[in-house]
C-alpha cells in the first residue's frame, strides 16, 4: 500500500469570472438571484449591480453588503448588511449605463 500524500493547500474561492471594472479591486461579496447579479466593494462602498446587461452603481454607505434576499412580487432585490435588511432604494444611486463590451455588444 502506498503512503497518503500530504494535502495540497486550499487556495482562495474564486469571485468567478470578473465583470466589474478593474479600478474597484476585488470585491468583499458577490452573488446572484434569477437575472441579476451583485458585487461589493467595502473599501469603495460600491454595491454594483448587473440586470440584462445594464449596470447600476450604489453607494452602499455604512452597510456592509454581505448577501441578497429573495424578494416579494418581482420588486427590487433586497440586500443583508450587518444592519439588517436593505432595500436597493434605501441606497443613493450614483450611475446606471449599459455595458459595451470589446465586440460592441
Amino acid at each position: 500500500m502506498e503512503p497518503m500524500k500530504p494535502m495540497e493547500p486550499m487556495k482562495p474561492m474564486s469571485h468567478g469570472e470578473q465583470w466589474w471594472p478593474n479600478d474597484l479591486g476585488d470585491p468583499s461579496s458577490t452573488g446572484s438571484q434569477n437575472s441579476m447579479r451583485y458585487a461589493f466593494f467595502s473599501k469603495a462602498r460600491r454595491l454594483l449591480i448587473e440586470k440584462d446587461n445594464n449596470f447600476t452603481t450604489y453607494d452602499s454607505g455604512d452597510h456592509q453588503i454581505s448577501g441578497v434576499q429573495q424578494s416579494g412580487g418581482g420588486g427590487d432585490p433586497a440586500f443583508t448588511s450587518q444592519k439588517g435588511s436593505v432595500n436597493l432604494r434605501e441606497l443613493r444611486k450614483i450611475s446606471g449605463s449599459r455595458f459595451v463590451d470589446d465586440d460592441g455588444n
